[in-house]
């Protein structure tokens, strides 16, 4: 597609700017196109309104705001409150002309469902775009806005926007090249969970064709535990639980009320630790009917190809990075590990796994298993037992950073996987300037992403209801025909459920 060319949309003409991060000068990249309205208003807490139309050719060169948001991730666009509302945009990477065909690839941001953004540098698609396929990347509500529960307003409000992102790329995609009838959402941790719940929602049915899920955690919340967060919410905001009283309210109101929500002392025996979200998924209305993993198990999948997986250490990035940890004797992580479904002696398991962990590291290890890498394989087998066609991968790559103390951690893989190396996240989880290994290791990995969303094949065998086989990335990558975790057997029988 020539650089600077206009786009016609069911909203109206654009035009986008070549992609500075193009090394053939063949991509051109969208920013800021609107999907849905303004999500304030008259559209406060309301399912996802149609975007205005407009007239005159709209210059997509900058990425618009993203959805309000506390605390930052690594490189994400700052939120104040002075910034526009009109957060629900996307992006659009592609080197593919009009009447080409290529696949779609749609990128769902993580961040525990509060923070993120599509416009962090970590997730440019111009290198994927390079290798063939059209890249979307989309902005969502996010914390109360986007998943607090409302009386008489729709939960997952969130999720109703990454469906109407989805019916907009169904809708205008084929102008940038791509085929609509051959697309991919994907997402990483809160993005992983997004789209896995996309997978399960009867309103999402029939917008993708794939889904590619990284380090997806297991939790979601009844309907009951989502009125009382809300309810605790609303009360640190000073307003009673009603809608109208809520949208008077300012959005950094309702984000100060929530950081007042996970600041509040911790009960109970087990790990001191702040959470990071009190927000999640609610299971049990008409947007998400099910758990994912109880729909995927009754063949919700079925017709969906899945590339699915985890990173080996995947909580070193959050004790490494400056979550306080207080760990008071085995008996606390004993506690802590009961409170999701473990057996007593899950200490002399993991310490015979891990003979040289401290209390730090084994509680790294059943965290990591707890939040994502335990669910993920979980989802894996219950595809293949429901007859889906499911692949998985581990990521075992360590990172040197900060004396290799993150080892392969949580986020380790999105610039292998997004090619973006050399982004000021890429460096800082190298240590430095990436080495040839390591970008014969991205190159493998973006290989993959294209291979898998042009056909629903990465390259490795699919699981079974035999076998578990695992693709293991590193700088030299490695094929297991199954996964043989000494620790399976302990989380077979946890059942993740709602919380």
């Amino acid at each position: 597609m020539d650089a600077e060319q206009t786009v016609t949309t069911t909203g109206g003409s654009i035009r986008g700017v070549a992609s500075s991060r193009s090394d053939s000068g063949a991509v051109t990249v969208y920013r800021g196109i609107p999907y849905a309205a303004a999500p304030f208003g008259p559209h406060r807490f309301a399912a996802p309104a149609p975007a205005p139309a407009w007239t005159d050719v709209r210059e997509c060169v900058d990425f618009g705001p993203p959805a309000p948001q506390g605390a930052q991730m690594v490189g994400a666009a700052p939120w104040n409150p002075d910034t526009s509302l009109d957060c629900l945009v996307l992006n659009v990477w592609t080197a593919a002309r009009e009447g080409d065909r290529a696949p779609v690839l749609v990128w769902i941001h993580g961040g525990a469902y509060i923070v993120g953004a599509a416009s962090e540098p970590t997730y440019d698609g111009t290198r994927l775009a390079e290798s063939g396929l059209v890249v979307v990347s989309v902005n969502y509500r996010l914390g109360f806005e986007g998943f607090g529960h409302v009386p008489g307003r729709p939960d997952n409000r969130g999720l109703l926007d990454q469906a109407a992102a989805l019916r907009w790329v169904r809708d205008n995609i084929a102008a940038f090249g791509g085929d609509p009838g051959n697309v991919t959402v994907a997402g990483e941790s809160a993005g992983a969970g997004s789209v896995m719940c996309l997978t399960a929602s009867p309103g999402a049915q029939g917008l993708f064709r794939r889904v590619i899920a990284h380090s997806v955690p297991g939790d979601h919340l009844t309907l009951e535990t989502a009125r009382r967060v809300s309810e605790r919410v609303a009360e640190a905001a000073g307003v009673p639980l009603d809608a109208d009283a809520l949208a008077e309210l300012p959005p950094e109101r309702l984000l100060e009320a929530t950081d007042a929500v996970l600041a509040a002392p911790s009960r109970g025996q087990g790990v001191k630790v702040k959470p990071f979200t009190c927000y999640a998924p609610v299971v049990g209305g008409p947007e998400l009917p099910e758990p994912p993993l109880e729909a995927v198990a009754k063949g919700a999948a079925h017709g969906v190809d899945v590339l699915l997986g985890h990173n080996a250490d995947e909580y070193r990035l959050f004790t490494e990075l400056g979550q306080s940890v207080e760990i008071d004797g085995d008996a606390a992580l004993e506690a802590t590990a009961a409170q999701v479904g473990l057996p007593e002696d899950v200490l002399a398991r993991y310490r015979a796994v891990r003979p040289d962990a401290d209390l730090r590291d084994l509680y790294c290890a059943i965290m990591g298993d707890a939040l994502f890498a335990q669910y993920t394989v979980v989802l894996a087998e219950a595809l293949a037992a429901a007859g889906g066609r499911a692949h998985f991968f581990r990521l075992a790559f360590r990172s040197p950073a900060m004396g290799g103390r993150l080892g392969a951690c949580h986020a380790l893989d999105l610039p292998f996987a997004f090619g973006n190396l050399d982004t000021d996240f890429g460096r800082f989880l190298l240590d430095g300037e990436p080495e040839p290994e390591h970008r014969r290791l991205s190159d493998r990995m973006v290989a993959a992403w294209r291979d898998f969303a042009a056909s629903g094949d990465p390259g490795w065998p699919a699981v079974t209801r035999e076998a578990t086989a695992v693709k293991v990335w590193d700088t030299v990558d490695e094929l297991h025909a199954t996964d043989e975790s000494p620790l399976r057997d302990l989380w077979a029988k946890v059942p993740f459920s709602p919380r």
